[in-house]
């Protein structure tokens, strides 16, 4: 049995530095009334939004337009049982600006499925969680 002290708690700080070291995440939100997961490509913008890039011809951008979603991103080690996860809550928006969906662009941001024009949703995030599990044998430190 796994025990808790193996559960370390992440810094806002630390969850956004371990944000930037993977390219997908998911994205949770609503699509026709039900919950609604999908895979994304996503950067962490330099002030601190998260960029998604999302297809614009999908349901995905209408759904995301607007609203307040989760985002999850990990990386995890199926056989040491280790590793760590972040979750972002915050409203997400449609980039309209067009220096910053040029910035976008230029980043190299493009959809998980390709889209040679693709469409970017800003995500602010508001809370932000995160967790590590250490490998066996180690324990979180408490003070």
């Amino acid at each position: 049995m796994d025990r808790d002290d193996r559960v370390e708690t992440l810094s806002e700080a630390e969850c956004l530095r371990l944000l930037s070291t993977v390219p997908v995440g998911r994205v949770v939100y609503t699509e026709h009334a039900l919950p609604a997961v999908l895979p994304l490509s996503f950067d962490l913008a330099p002030d601190g939004r998260l960029l998604l890039a999302v297809r614009r011809d999908s349901t995905t951008a209408r759904g995301l337009d607007g609203t307040v979603v989760a985002f999850q991103a990990d990386r995890l080690d199926p056989v040491t049982r280790t590793g760590w996860s972040v979750l972002v809550h915050g409203r997400a928006d449609l980039l309209r600006d067009p220096e910053q969906i040029r910035r976008a662009l230029r980043s190299g941001l493009r959809p998980w499925v390709g889209d040679p024009d693709p469409l970017f949703v800003a995500l602010v995030p508001e809370l932000v969680t995160g967790r590590r599990l250490l490998p066996a044998g180690r324990t979180v430190t408490r003070f």
